[in-house]
This record gives C-alpha cells, structure tokens and sequence, in this order.
C-alpha cells in the first residue's frame, strides 16, 4: 500500500505542479510509470484511486485524463462520509454546518426574489402534506438547498449538502421523538421563510441558527442516553 500512496502523491504533485492541467491526457501506463520510477502495478492502483476520487477520469478505449477539478466535484464523495458518520463524528458535522447555514441564509435573505420565496414555500407545503418521514426529509433537504443555492456559490451548495445528507436526516429523526420533532421543524422552517421574505439578512441567520442547533441537540440527547 505505501508504494501506492506514493504513486498517488507523486501523480498529485503533477497535477499541482501544473504538468498535467484540468482536462490534460496522461501519458501511456508504460511511459508515466517509467517517468515516476514506479511499477505499472502501482500506478494502476494510484490511478484507480485518484479515479474514485474523481482527480481523474478514465475514457474507454481513450486513456486517463485529470477531471475539471472544480472543487464542487472533488466534494461529491464527501457525502459518503456524512451517510455513515454516527455518535460524535455526526456532531462534529452538525457543528460545522451551524457555523456556515446561518451565513448562507443571511447572503440568501440579501438575494432572493419573489419567486423564490413562493418556490420554498411550495416545498413547505408539500412538507406539512408528507405523508412519512422518508417524504418530509426529502423536502427538508429541498428546502435548505434552495436556499444555498440563492447564494449562487456551488462550493458552498455541496459543503452544506455534505454536511447533512438525506441519509443522515433520516437517522436523526428517528432518533428523535418523531411527531414533535417534525413540528418543531415545520415551526423553524417557517421562522426562516418568514425571515427571507422580509429580506432580513440578521434575522434569517438566527432563525437559521436555532434549527441548527436543535438538530444538534436532538443528536446530543441521543448520545447522552
């Protein structure tokens, strides 16, 4: 495995380098492991796991080439981490999002139109009307990319929905008392609604804030007993 990870560092510190740019063709198996003085081996597994984390793209039948790079994709595979986070690594996810969600409502408070706040509160509706929990967190999610999305920075979209994912959602729920937690969100969700459409920058971060961190605390309780 080390000779691994040191193909992969080295095909790394190409690409920062500048030798292979975004878009760029590798050269042939043979001549880059000659190049890298690592064995076609090695590299095969460099490229497959540089290929996972989509820093490259392999084409049928047309070789290797490094990715766009652009970081919204390199963040794609983070979500996995969010699925599968459970006990303090969630809440360590949970306490990054509280830092960057407000802020990104108070940049959307600042941007949206009219149409957009008739748009989240289509989805809020279609939240009050779910029929089960699986339908309520899809609309949940909805709700809140939306509104990164107003922001119109993709990086930031990706970061929030890496945070907490669909998955996630439905396991902290769960763990919840359901009715009552669902209440409680379809109350934040509105203080924030309401907060956008008044275009109160101020006032939409610390709605947003508050369903934060009563998602935290649901997860904290869980812990604690």
């Amino acid at each position: 495995m080390a000779l691994t990870d040191d193909a992969i560092e080295k095909i790394k510190e190409m690409i920062i380098a500048g030798e292979f740019p975004p878009g760029s063709r590798l050269p042939r198996e043979e001549d880059l492991a000659q190049q890298l003085g690592l064995s076609r081996s090695s590299l095969r597994e460099a490229v497959r796991a540089l290929t996972a984390m989509q820093i490259l793209v392999t084409k049928q039948g047309d070789g290797t080439y490094v990715s766009s790079l652009e970081p919204h994709l390199l963040l794609e595979n983070l979500s996995f981490l969010s699925d599968v986070s459970q006990g303090q690594g969630a809440l360590q996810l949970l306490q990054v999002r509280r830092l960057l969600e407000p802020q990104a409502a108070a940049l959307a408070a600042t941007r949206i139109a009219d149409t957009d706040v008739e748009l989240l509160a289509g989805i809020l509706a279609r939240s009050r009307a779910a029929s089960d929990v699986e339908e309520f967190i899809r609309c949940d999610v909805e709700f809140h990319l939306t509104i990164a999305a107003l922001v119109g920075n993709p990086v930031l979209s990706m970061l929030l929905e890496v945070l907490s994912t669909q998955t996630q959602r439905v396991r902290l729920l769960r763990g919840a008392r359901v009715g009552r937690a669902i209440e409680d969100v379809h109350r934040e969700h509105e203080a924030i609604l309401a907060a956008l459409a008044a275009r109160d920058a101020q006032l939409a971060a610390s709605a947003t804030a508050v369903h934060v961190a009563a998602v935290e605390r649901w997860l904290a309780d869980s812990l604690a007993g």
